[in-house]
């Protein structure tokens, strides 16, 4: 006899001979990550959005931008239990502030789009930060010691400037890392129990790194400073040949 399913498959168990076959209250649950879960296109209705106006410096003086930020709440399966996270699903380059030079913001929302539906928006975000230019260092943004961020270009810049909202929002650390799925099922599972979205906490009185003098830097055969750190200001040196923080931060330009 054939049995047609016009539910999705969410549970599989063999019966075994002189064994009675399980309800379906009984069955258990396939892992379904709702973290790379796939969307397929854009839910119909309302969702709750960010705007953010994103203003950045460069070669060509000042400019401003203002993008959205649309997240919807994703059902999964974790350990055997149905979960629910916040997940982006949508990035939108609002009309009105179209142009030539503009033509790849546009472009770029969209592809960021199909990314966060598709479930790897985090990897797509992090490889736009390494998009550079010839252009000149882009400004924009305040790091974690209160010091102005430099960027490779403005492609990285705005990058950047996506990750501190899934950040502010508890999609991301404040590096710009995916937060683990389990860690996401509880900052929803709090909005839904206070109200509000889960908050990033206060920034802790880390110990800036020290930037070194004139004075103190190294003299004779000690280390040549090739410019200045994009995250600290701090020196930085030439280590196996790649650009480094000399100050203590750790960054790199060879990442």
């Amino acid at each position: 006899m054939a049995v047609e399913i016009n539910s999705k498959i969410v549970s599989l168990s063999i019966k075994k001979p002189g064994e009675e076959a399980p309800t379906q209250g009984e069955l258990p649950l396939v892992d379904e990550n709702p973290l790379t879960l796939r969307i397929p296109t854009r839910p119909e209705g309302t969702l709750e959005a960010v705007s953010e106006k994103i203003s950045y410096v460069g070669a060509e003086g000042r400019k401003k931008v203002y993008l959205l930020v649309s997240f919807m709440p994703v059902e999964g399966v974790l350990g055997g239990k149905r979960v629910v996270i916040e997940r982006p699903v949508e990035f939108f380059f609002p009309s009105g502030q179209l142009s030539s030079e503009h033509q790849w913001i546009t472009a770029t929302m969209r592809s960021l789009s199909l990314a966060a539906r598709g479930g790897y928006v985090t990897q797509a975000v992090a490889d736009l930060r390494k998009v550079a230019w010839d252009k000149g260092l882009v400004r924009c943004g305040m790091n974690r010691w209160n010091k102005p961020m430099f960027h490779d270009s403005e492609v990285a810049a705005i990058a950047w400037s996506i990750q501190q909202i899934l950040y502010r929002r508890g999609f991301l650390d404040i590096d710009g890392n995916q937060v683990p799925v389990e860690e996401l099922v509880k900052r929803y599972a709090q909005r839904l129990a206070h109200g509000h979205p889960w908050q990033p906490p206060e920034p802790e009185d880390d110990v800036q790194p020290q930037v070194q003098t004139a004075a103190s830097a190294p003299q004779g055969d000690g280390p040549t400073v090739v410019g200045h750190c994009p995250e600290c200001r701090g020196e930085l040196i030439m280590m196996d040949g790649c650009p480094t923080c000399y100050a203590g931060c750790g960054w790199s330009k060879c990442g």
